[in-house]
């Protein structure tokens, strides 16, 4: 490091890093039951996407603010807001959904936890 760049001068370079920005998106995606969601679905936070969908990069598109893919998402369905049906829906069942912060939304799927 020369005496010019700052010693946390990395944190920009990693901060527009795709695949960086995706492996943190991993490291902080989880599975949570739909109960400990709902004061975030009360709010108007929940997107839900579909489970064809890779919750990964459609968070990434978030979090880049690609609001051109996020449009088509939206238009095609593929990523909503969590309906009341829905929430109802994972309320009954105690619904187990992997989820994500993308501050402000909390991106879930429905997808089943695959163990290998």
């Amino acid at each position: 490091m020369s005496a010019m760049t700052p010693p946390d001068g990395h944190l920009a370079e990693e901060a527009e890093n795709p695949e960086l920005i995706k492996a943190k998106i991993v490291s902080e995606t989880a599975r949570i039951h739909w109960p400990q969601l709902q004061k975030f679905y009360a709010a108007g936070s929940v997107i839900t996407v579909c489970a064809g969908h890779d919750l990964v990069d459609v968070a990434f598109a978030f979090s880049a603010d690609n609001k051109t893919q996020v449009a088509e998402w939206l238009a095609a369905g593929a990523v909503e807001r969590t309906t009341e049906q829905q929430a109802q829906q994972w309320f009954d069942n105690n619904t187990e959904l992997w989820a994500v912060v993308i501050s402000p939304w909390v991106l879930v799927q429905d997808k089943p936890a695959q163990f290998n």
